[in-house]
């Protein structure tokens, strides 16, 4: 049964879309930003990295998440990506951004990316994605006001609860207090997309290397959670498109979502 709600904001719809080139400093720096691309994608099917992987619009996944990070963020956001399968490939198609790599890709999983990302990563909090995530640029936007005030979360969609994907449940004070494939009873989907604190960051590292190899770094945000006391909220994007990429019906479902978007591009600029 669920004990609190995710959060919700009050920002306006616009469309979906965030009035593109708000400048970050409305709610302070841009954050620190890692796209973690190591992993192999076996499940897609394709020989390219999975964030290469081309979308109905020209561009790749990892562009399309780069657009959303400097839309939303500004052209000035530090991001590094963790690479690993075919990593050069990754460097040369976006040469100008920061990269960590993982020479174990392909017998880790992300718990050991998210970790060499963090323990090199600057002091402050840290925003992350998941390297497959084709996003609405709407669900950064939702995301500023937290990252100003520092507050750990987890972006969550409230609307669906696949059996394979990562749930959550909350406890009393609305905190998450499971997160992982395994748990019952989820009250929504963690999309991907994670903000840990400068405080709690010391604690997920921790808890990330005592993850085995094989862990999803969600295993180590949950004994963080329940064996230190570390805080994430969640942060309902329910009303925003965020599809994780990992099948090709997957990827079909992120493409009707650009075609669909491009299609209202026009109405969107003349309601701005």
């Amino acid at each position: 049964m669920r004990t609190a709600d995710p959060i919700q904001t009050d920002a306006r719809d616009d469309r979906t879309r965030p009035a593109a080139g708000r400048p970050a400093s409305d709610v302070g720096d841009a954050p620190q930003v890692v796209i973690l691309a190591a992993g192999m994608g076996t499940r897609l099917g394709r020989s390219l990295p999975k964030p290469l992987t081309p979308l109905m619009d020209g561009r790749s996944i990892m562009q399309q998440q780069l657009d959303g990070i400097r839309e939303v963020f500004g052209p000035a956001a530090p991001v590094t990506v963790v690479v690993g399968y075919r990593s050069k490939r990754i460097m040369r198609a976006q040469p100008d951004l920061l990269y960590a790599f993982n020479p174990d890709f392909a017998s880790t999983n992300t718990s050991k990316s998210l970790l060499r990302a963090l323990r090199t990563s600057a002091p402050g909090g840290v925003l992350w994605l998941n390297g497959d995530v084709v996003f609405d640029p709407a669900v950064l936007d939702q995301t500023r006001a937290f990252v100003a005030a520092d507050q750990s979360f987890v972006c969550v969609d409230t609307a669906t609860v696949a059996e394979e994907e990562v749930k959550y449940t909350l406890d009393a004070d609305g905190f998450i207090v499971e997160l992982s494939k395994g748990v019952v009873g989820g009250l929504g989907e963690a999309v991907g997309i994670n903000y840990v604190s400068a405080a709690d960051k010391p604690v997920l590292v921790e808890h990330l290397a005592a993850c085995s190899d094989t862990d999803y770094f969600e295993r180590g945000m949950e004994t963080a959670i329940q064996q230190a006391g570390v805080r994430f909220r969640p942060l309902d994007i329910s009303r925003f498109s965020a599809v994780e990429v990992d099948f090709e019906s997957d990827l079909e479902r992120a493409n009707t979502w650009l075609s669909s978007r491009s299609a209202l591009g026009p109405l969107d600029d003349e309601l701005r």
